[in-house]
C-alpha cells in the first residue's frame, strides 16, 4: 500500500486547474481534498488535520488572504502556500504578513508547485536539531525544540518561521548572522521576496521580545542581523 507523504488542503476556485493539481498531487502520494472557495475550505479545516494548504488568494465567498488568518487563528504552525495571479510586491509582502509560507505566481507548472511543497515541509517538520534547545534571553526562556518563548511566566507559542529565525539569532549571539545564509537555511533560496518575508518576521521578533529592553535585535548594513543582549 502506498505511504501517504501528507494531507492537502487545496482552495482553488478554477475547476479545471483544480481537479488537475488534485490529482497530480494524489499521483504523488498525498492526500489532496480540493474545494471551491474559503469558506467551504474553512469547515473543512475545522474538523481535520492538514499538514499543509495551498490557498488561491482570488476566491468567491472568502478569498484566500481572509482565510488564511482564518486558519492562523486556529493554528499558528500549519505551513501555508499562496497561489495567485498577482505580481504585485505589496500583495507578495501581505501574505507573508499573515503568515505565508511560501507564494507562488500563476502561470506556474505542477513540478514548480510539488518542490515548493516538499521544500516547505522539509523545513516546518524540522530542519534544526541542534543539541541545545533551551536559551534565556534576559528575561525570556526561549524553548526552541517546543516553539515556545516564556515571559514572566506566561508562554508565547511561535511559529514555525518565527522559532527556525529566533534559533539562528541565539546560535549566533552577540555576532552577525548572515542575511544570504539565514534566507537559504530557512527559506531555502535568498530571492527578493523571501528577504521581503524575513523582514518581516524580524520585525515580529522584536515585538515578541520588546517587554525586556536589555534585548535588541539589530541591523548591519550590507550583512544581515545582530541579537544583543546587553
Amino acid at each position: 500500500m502506498k505511504e501517504t507523504k501528507a494531507k492537502v488542503m487545496f482552495a482553488e476556485d478554477d475547476q479545471n486547474l483544480g481537479h488537475l493539481l488534485k490529482e497530480y498531487l494524489n499521483a504523488k502520494g498525498y492526500d489532496t481534498d480540493l474545494f471551491p472557495n474559503g469558506e467551504v475550505a474553512l469547515k473543512s479545516f475545522k474538523n481535520n488535520v492538514y499538514d499543509i494548504c495551498i490557498l488561491d488568494v482570488m476566491m468567491p465567498i472568502k478569498d484566500g488572504f481572509t482565510l488564511a488568518q482564518d486558519i492562523r487563528l486556529i493554528n499558528t504552525e500549519v505551513p501555508i502556500i499562496f497561489l495567485t495571479a498577482k505580481t504585485l510586491k505589496e500583495d507578495v509582502v501581505e501574505g507573508f504578513k499573515i503568515g505565508a509560507d511560501d507564494y507562488i505566481t500563476k502561470p506556474f507548472s505542477m513540478e514548480e508547485l510539488l518542490f515548493r511543497i516538499e521544500a516547505v515541509l522539509r523545513r516546518t517538520k524540522g530542519t534544526f536539531n541542534q543539541e541545545q534547545t533551551a536559551y534565556q534571553l534576559g528575561k525570556y526562556v526561549f524553548e526552541a525544540n517546543k516553539q515556545n518563548l516564556i515571559f514572566d511566566n506566561k508562554t508565547s507559542k511561535l511559529t514555525t518561521k518565527e522559532s527556525d529565525l529566533l534559533l539562528l539569532l541565539c546560535q549566533h549571539i552577540n555576532s552577525v548572522l548572515d542575511r544570504n545564509y539565514a534566507l537559504k537555511k530557512i527559506w531555502l533560496d535568498d530571492t527578493y521576496f523571501n528577504a521581503r518575508s524575513m523582514d518581516v518576521y524580524i520585525t515580529k521578533l522584536r515585538k515578541l521580545l520588546k517587554e525586556d529592553p536589555t534585548i535588541e535585535i539589530i541591523n548591519v548594513h550590507g550583512k544581515g542581523f545582530k541579537l544583543l543582549i546587553n
